[in-house]
């Protein structure tokens, strides 16, 4: 099926979610007290305000697909925002890439100190599998189970934090095209395609409804990898809200920098495109997901 009409515009989409999102984790994110206060102020400084909030937007949206209950839909992108959030924390840190602003405000460990900002991504991504193991997440633990292990895949050593070893251990080489696609789709897109599989595991969906969910989220998440990697060139840090020009700077191959700014951004079109492709199964319901794969490449943060 061909959408070749215009869709409608992401942005009040991505409002209404980003409100919903900031009272669902206002509730599930633990409230400052005792000792350990600290801590759970930077658990929310972390995480409240967070943009966007494109990965629960995908998880909202995919749920929406099958009908699945919207609270339950938003418990399960709460995690999904707290793993986020935690892989943010400790990226900035100084034993990483050393970031001192992040979505326009000062990093964790800037803001409070790095144990702190250590713990804090610790905490975060503790309390993101216990939000999925929840049963207001899902009422089948078999769903529950399924949700934990795959989240488990996408974000650990096959997954995010391979990707991000991946990536440190790449400064200062030359590495080929297919290993830098291999980072990406493991840094990046690994979690994004989570997001995108939630709604058709919630809803006990067909196995080819799963599959094209999948292959959405996999052409998405490293369209946008792309994207970001041509932000860190040629945006501002008032528009980016954080630092850009590190990767050059610190010797970073990326997929923008060996094809080219032109060639990386007709391929992330190119992928957009397939990953629209792969929603026709779902006609018109899925347009907000075709205009946030559109929204991937033309944003300017």
């Amino acid at each position: 099926m061909k959408h070749d009409a215009p869709l409608a515009p992401i942005e009040p989409a991505f409002a209404e979610t980003a409100a919903f999102m900031e009272a669902t984790l206002d509730v599930l994110l633990p409230k400052a007290g005792g000792p350990e206060a600290q801590l759970m102020e930077a658990m929310r400084y972390a995480v409240m305000g967070g943009g966007k909030r494109l990965r629960a937007f995908l998880v909202l949206q995919s749920g929406r697909l099958f009908g699945v209950d919207r609270g339950a839909l938003g418990r399960v992108a709460a995690a999904v925002e707290c793993l986020h959030a935690y892989s943010l924390v400790h990226d900035d840190l100084p034993a990483m890439d050393n970031d001192d602003m992040r979505r326009g405000k000062p990093t964790v460990h800037k803001a409070y100190d790095e144990a702190t900002a250590i713990l804090v991504g610790d905490a975060l991504l503790t309390l993101a599998f216990g939000l999925i193991a929840s049963p207001e997440a899902h009422g089948d633990p078999y769903v529950r189970c399924e949700l934990i292990a795959k989240l488990a895949s996408a974000a650990g050593h096959g997954g995010m934090v391979g990707g991000q070893m991946m990536d440190l251990t790449s400064e200062g080489r030359s590495p080929e095209l297919a290993q830098i696609t291999r980072l990406a789709r493991m840094k990046t897109a690994a979690l994004i395609t989570f997001a995108c599989e939630t709604g058709p595991i919630m809803g006990r969906a067909s196995a080819t409804a799963r599959q094209a969910l999948s292959a959405y989220g996999q052409e998405l998440g490293l369209a946008y990898q792309v994207a970001d990697d041509l932000l860190d060139l040629e945006g501002t840090p008032e528009e980016v809200g954080k630092n850009v020009g590190k990767d050059e700077a610190r010797g970073k191959a990326t997929i923008a920098s060996v094809l080219g700014r032109e060639r990386a951004r007709a391929q992330a079109e190119a992928m957009v495109s397939q990953a629209a492709a792969h929603l026709d199964l779902f006609d018109d319901k899925a347009d907000l997901l075709r205009a946030a794969a559109r929204f991937v490449v033309a944003r300017k943060a």
